[in-house]
């Protein structure tokens, strides 16, 4: 990602690539990225020299991340996946100084998709089941993805209920069978695959499938930078993607 989206900056002509930094150690370092730009280790450095950060590393590196965005006053969009409430506890108090962006995915297509689905479980009764099945490559470590998690919030918010109370992740033995008004989840892993979601809504006698398939993470870059571009300069506060596209 952090490849894609360095390629991504440096071929729109409304960005400028700041620079980019990894953990300490990583083979990257020192690699050169653009005249005069390597990459380095020193993320608060970096945040001081950017108008926006854009995070796509891990739950751990996000909390140094978000006090180096703090301490430069900059914004920072996050894209990181498999945060817990503790991460998102800390996103909050930032965005009390700074603009923040989280978001389990950059995709535009996916943040369409989203609000479809909002719409479509808003409007469907609780007779149509609302299952949603994703597959990635075999190293993704967490399960179920983050995009599948938000596109079950759009679900969950479409019809009036929380998602941690609906919830189905998973089923197996004798006690697999659907309750009334759960939103399931399937994870599958294998191959190179960059991300497939589908949300199917099943009624008796009829179904209907919304899904998005990612044919490659450029376009998780193409929407991280078209995400930077519209953060910067914002006020102190938490966006989502949804605004970026003026859904909301």
């Amino acid at each position: 990602m952090g490849q894609s989206i360095i390629a991504r900056v440096l071929d729109t002509k409304e960005a400028v690539l700041a620079g980019a930094a990894e953990k300490p150690g990583h083979p990257a370092m020192g690699r050169s990225i653009a005249p005069s730009l390597v990459i380095c280790a020193n993320t608060l450095a970096l945040a001081h020299s950017a108008d926006v950060l854009v995070d796509f590393t891990t739950p751990d590196a996000l909390e140094e991340n978000l006090t180096a965005a703090c301490d430069a006053s900059c914004a920072i969009v996050i894209g990181t996946t498999g945060l817990t409430p503790k991460h998102h506890k800390l996103i909050d108090e930032a965005a009390k100084t700074i603009a923040v962006l989280q978001t389990a995915n950059t995709s535009l297509g996916v943040t369409m998709l989203a609000a479809l689905v909002k719409e479509a479980a808003s409007r469907l009764g609780d007779d149509w089941d609302i299952e949603i099945a994703e597959m990635h490559h075999r190293h993704k470590v967490d399960a179920p993805s983050g995009t599948a998690l938000m596109l079950g919030e759009a679900a969950a918010a479409g019809r009036g209920v929380k998602l941690a109370n609906v919830a189905a992740k998973g089923r197996t033995g004798a006690d697999a069978a659907r309750k009334v008004g759960e939103i399931g989840f399937a994870a599958l892993r294998g191959g190179s695959v960059a991300g497939d979601h589908v949300v199917i809504l099943a009624a008796d006698g009829e179904r209907l499938e919304l899904g998005h398939r990612a044919e490659s993470r450029e376009i998780f870059a193409r929407g991280a930078v078209r995400a930077a571009l519209w953060l910067a300069g914002k006020p102190a506060g938490r966006y989502t993607m949804n605004e970026v596209l003026g859904l909301s």
